[in-house]
């Protein structure tokens, strides 16, 4: 699903992974074909966007594209290609932001050899860079994918993957999924079981030490998941790449009158 960053210190070279490497997530619950409507609000409830999450399945491989259209023209796309024959693999990943809603606009693709691409131009004074070469990435690197990795952990399971972040030069950082006590929630007259997961960024060196000298630590991510019968998404709470904290939620497509 959605890319879940970070506004931190961009320094220092790519950043290779550590030893916290422990592999792809397994798939126990494989994705297919969906449609789903979404919206969203800042934390004081006002609307923002409104945008979709559309996924398309061919055998084991999935490409996945979440969206959101903004009131003043900003775009957000964020597209991954994946794979879950035993385990949850990224094949390629594309983000693309652009407007006033973020700090700069953002174009930046990544291949699972990884190999990458990124061009960013700045809302402040309008410089552009452009980036391109190569990272040694681990085999659970996760760009678009916390909501399907949140959706296939074991229940209780506490679990580290890897994320790249574009800074815009890219740095392999670590993520952390810390599962809460279970949760309820009414739908209708019915009590659904929920989780939810509370993702931790981690940075690691010496530009960790300094993004935690200089207050940058980007703020924890928050997902819900919900797991009667199969697990399905309901909330999340966290930055869309840099930027606030923005919530997520399900909505309904308006009917012509």
């Amino acid at each position: 699903m959605l890319e879940i960053i970070l506004a931190i210190v961009a320094a220092g070279s790519p950043q290779q992974p550590s030893s916290a490497d422990t592999g792809a997530v397994v798939s126990r619950y494989p994705e297919g074909s969906t449609h789903g409507f979404l919206a969203l609000h800042s934390l004081d409830g006002v609307e923002l966007a409104r945008g979709d999450l559309v996924q398309r399945a061919n055998g084991t491989a999935i490409e996945s594209t979440l969206s959101f259209r903004f009131g003043d023209g900003s775009r957000f796309e964020e597209t991954v290609d994946f794979t879950q024959t035993r385990a949850i693999e990224l094949e390629k990943y594309h983000l693309n932001e652009r407007g006033p809603a973020f700090d700069r606009d953002l174009d930046a693709t990544l291949w699972r050899s990884g190999r990458y691409q990124v061009r960013a131009t700045s809302h402040r004074d309008g410089k552009t860079g452009t980036y391109a070469g190569s990272l040694h990435l681990p085999a659970d690197v996760a760009n678009g994918l916390p909501l399907v990795i949140a959706k296939n952990l074991r229940p209780g399971e506490r679990r580290t993957v890897h994320l790249v972040a574009f800074l815009p030069k890219p740095r392999v950082i670590e993520l952390e999924f810390i599962p809460a006590a279970p949760g309820r929630v009414r739908s209708g007259l019915v009590d659904e079981s929920t989780i939810q997961f509370t993702l931790k960024p981690e940075i690691g060196g010496v530009v960790g030490l300094l993004a935690k000298l200089l207050g940058k630590i980007p703020p924890d991510s928050h997902i819900w998941i919900a797991t009667t019968g199969a697990p399905a998404f309901l909330r999340f709470e966290g930055p869309m790449y840099t930027g606030p904290v923005w919530r997520i939620d399900l909505a309904l497509p308006a009917w012509p009158r």
